[in-house]
């Protein structure tokens, strides 16, 4: 190969690489998506927990939003009240308010007052329990207890207290839903902290069926129906039922003769690592 062929080869993949540079540089100037520059600003401002609770795919969304303002700083729950207001200030516009949410289960049937019906022997799972044989609990509707909501959450804000029940920590809980969604049998719900009244049962059983398989069942006596606000209260399959768009008449009255402790006034954390026992609980 002579000296003209070799450098003829050179010009033509020369020209061939210039070309494809002006094209990919025209390219990457007339498809440049613009970003603004806020928003790593804002990102960083942000927890960084893209834990999901705001609604939004995580926290870099999220601020995508804010700066469009098609959300507030304060639906951020991850964030404390003085992170809300510098993202508020460096934005121009306003916090908004903040509703705290939380993780609520909907069962109170710990091992101390709901008994079993089986042994379970397997994957240390409650939807594995639940798939081979309803939980093992004599309650088919009652938490399992194998912890699938604890080993979910990443942000260390449930363990399991001496009966098997969840114990959510109010301080760590984000409200992201990952507990919601590990529950085999629903019994988690978000709802705001500010809502105390709360029924710990979704037994559908009514009177002594119900609490054969649960000391602290909902028997369908319709006392906190008669003793809540008109309208608060229903029962629903024999279940007593909250309309939680009435959550404002709500009294600790509503829960004063409910014989199982079924329906109780919540401040606070909702159990503790240690439970009261069986006797004092429906006394």
């Amino acid at each position: 190969m002579n000296l003209e062929t070799i450098l003829g080869s050179m010009a033509i993949l020369g020209g061939v690489g210039l070309t494809f540079g002006v094209l990919i540089a025209v390219a990457h100037r007339r498809l440049a998506v613009w970003e603004d520059p806020r928003l790593d600003v804002v990102a960083d401002m942000l927890p960084g927990t893209n834990c999901g609770a705001c609604g939004l795919g995580g926290c870099r969304a999220f601020a995508e939003a804010t700066i469009k303002g098609d959300i507030e700083p304060a639906k951020c729950t991850t964030m404390g009240q003085e992170e809300r207001q510098e993202v508020a200030q460096f934005l121009g516009v306003e916090a908004g308010e903040a509703v705290a949410l939380v993780a609520r289960l909907l069962c109170a049937g710990g091992s101390d007052v709901a008994p079993r019906k089986a042994d379970y022997f397997g994957v240390e799972s409650c939807g594995a329990a639940v798939a081979v044989g309803g939980g093992g609990k004599a309650c088919a509707w009652g938490c399992v207890g194998l912890a699938d909501c604890a080993v979910v959450c990443d942000f260390d804000a449930i363990y399991m207290n001496d009966v098997d029940l969840p114990v959510v920590d109010l301080e760590n809980c984000t409200a992201c839903g990952d507990c919601v969604d590990a529950c085999p049998l629903d019994l988690f719900v978000i709802m705001p902290v500010e809502h105390h009244l709360l029924v710990q049962c979704r037994c559908l059983l009514e009177g002594d069926a119900a609490t054969d398989v649960c000391a602290v069942a909902c028997n369908a006596c319709e006392r906190c129906v008669v003793d809540a606000a008109p309208g608060l209260i229903e029962m629903q399959s024999g279940l007593a039922v909250v309309d939680y768009d009435k959550i404002d008449l709500a009294e600790p009255a509503a829960i004063a003769r409910c014989p199982t402790a079924s329906i109780v006034w919540v401040e606070g954390a909702q159990f503790s690592l240690e439970r009261e026992t069986a006797e004092s609980m429906v006394a």
